[in-house]
C-alpha cells in the first residue's frame, strides 16, 4: 500500500505539472507530462487494485 500512495502522489504531481504546461503551451513538456501521468496513474490504480485482490 505504500506504494500506491507514492505512486498516486507522483500521480498527483504530474498532473499539476501537465495543467501548467497546458497553461504555458509546451508542447514538448506537454507531451511529457502527459505520458507521465498516463503512465503512474496506470500503475497506481493497478497496485491499489492488486492490494484488494
Amino acid at each position: 500500500m505504500p506504494l500506491a500512495l507514492t505512486l498516486m502522489m507522483i500521480t498527483c504531481l504530474s498532473s499539476a505539472a501537465f495543467c501548467k504546461e497546458m497553461k504555458s503551451k509546451n508542447l514538448t513538456a506537454l507531451l511529457v507530462t502527459g505520458s507521465s501521468v498516463l503512465i503512474f496513474g496506470f500503475f497506481s490504480i493497478s497496485t491499489i487494485m492488486t492490494s484488494f485482490f
